[in-house]
């Protein structure tokens, strides 16, 4: 049975340390909650900052609480277009990502890592992933009403898991310990390897006749023994 998951859009926005706040807004400045996310204790501020590259800049929203790094996160359009480099990365993976400069009311930060373009993934409660059989780190397929098909990676903290057993059940999508569910080999090739078998079988069903070469093993030992005495050309110059 599939599952379902709210699907949002995530804007631009910059999250900010307390350090780098106070010097884009004034010492002792503090965040102005302005809605709740999604994400329990996360909120979208008033407060914006302008973000600046090489060839451009832009506005983007602060979101709180402030975190112990600055990381800027932009659409792959948006960081083309302002000129910075946008790895895709998961939220606060920054190590060797982009550069840019953050411009606030009362000063201005040079950040040289935490510009990234954000990885699709799927926020989840620890109790929601459980009840729903999902498992931290795996990649989920997931499919929208009238859109592609994608892979998006749950985010959920405090649960630990072994990566190896888990699969997705083609049989009822569901993802699942393919061990214990009686799949023996939880791999995509045997999926592949019966789908096969049904396309070739459902052809030779529905036919009247199929040509087929039986094999000759005393033809077959003669033409092996000539490319041999040939040096493996089979007479070829």
């Amino acid at each position: 049975m599939a599952k379902e998951v709210m699907v949002e859009i995530s804007a631009r926005h910059v999250h900010v340390s307390q350090k780098d706040l106070e010097i884009l807004f004034g010492e002792g400045y503090t965040l102005t909650p302005k809605k709740d996310l999604s994400q329990p204790g996360q909120f979208a501020c008033e407060e914006k900052v302008t973000v600046v590259g090489p060839k451009g800049s832009l506005k983007a929203s602060i979101l709180g609480p402030c975190r112990p790094d600055d990381q800027v996160e932009l659409s792959l359009t948006d960081a083309r277009t302002i000129g910075v480099v946008a790895p895709v990365r998961e939220s606060g993976d920054i190590a060797g990502s982009g550069a840019c400069k953050l411009v606030g009311p009362a000063g201005e930060v040079e950040i040289e890592i935490g510009v990234i373009a954000a990885k699709r993934h799927i926020h989840m409660t620890p109790a929601d992933a459980e009840a729903a059989g999902f498992f931290v780190d795996y990649e989920l397929p997931v499919k929208g009403v009238a859109t592609r098909q994608f892979a998006a990676k749950l985010i959920v903290n405090a649960i630990n898991a072994t990566k190896v057993k888990y699969s997705d059940n083609v049989a009822t999508e569901q993802y699942v310990d393919m061990f214990a569910a009686g799949i023996v080999d939880p791999t995509k090739v045997t999926r592949s390897a019966l789908q096969n078998a049904a396309s070739i079988a459902s052809v030779v069903l529905t036919t009247e006749s199929v040509v087929a070469d039986k094999k000759d093993p005393a033809a077959e030992a003669a033409a092996n023994a000539a490319m041999a005495g040939a040096g493996g050309t089979g007479g070829m110059y």
